[in-house]
């Protein structure tokens, strides 16, 4: 019984360590466009943009990497599955990433304090300062 229980919690996360960076990046960037509780036409085009755009993807690629991304925003009760694969990147795509969520903010041209905490809270956990997290705010909020 105990040999049991013991590889219960040896066992690691499997979804953890499969997430992509990708997918991570997508499924915090669909969680930012609805923790407002609306999700406009206009933060629906920048995602699929941004997505589109930074990773080289084809329109059909978007829509199943969103798709993917809803899926696992859904499943998952905090932020750590999606950050924990982002904290191994280098420096310059820790703050791409951060760009992507403050344009992801800026598409219904407000920053919501619900926002402006996701970001902030992301760019703690995977290593983003906060001056470079408030300098890539001010760049895209003056575009």
């Amino acid at each position: 019984m105990f040999e049991a229980l013991r590889s219960i919690f040896q066992r690691p996360d499997s979804t953890v360590l499969s997430m992509e960076p990708r997918l991570a990046v997508a499924a915090l960037l669909v969680h930012l466009s609805a923790i407002d509780g609306v999700v406009t036409p206009n933060e629906r085009d920048v995602l699929e943009t941004t997505l589109r755009d930074h990773y080289g993807l084809s329109d059909s690629e978007v829509r199943r990497l969103i798709e993917e991304a809803t899926r696992q925003d859904q499943e998952s009760v905090d932020f750590y599955r999606f950050t924990s694969a982002l904290a191994a990147l280098d420096d310059s795509e820790k703050r791409e990433i951060i760009r992507m969520m403050w344009q992801m903010v800026y598409a219904d041209q407000k920053n919501n304090e619900l926002e402006d905490n996701m970001v902030w809270r992301i760019a703690e956990l995977i290593g983003v300062s906060n001056r470079d997290r408030t300098i890539l705010r001010n760049e895209i909020s003056h575009t």
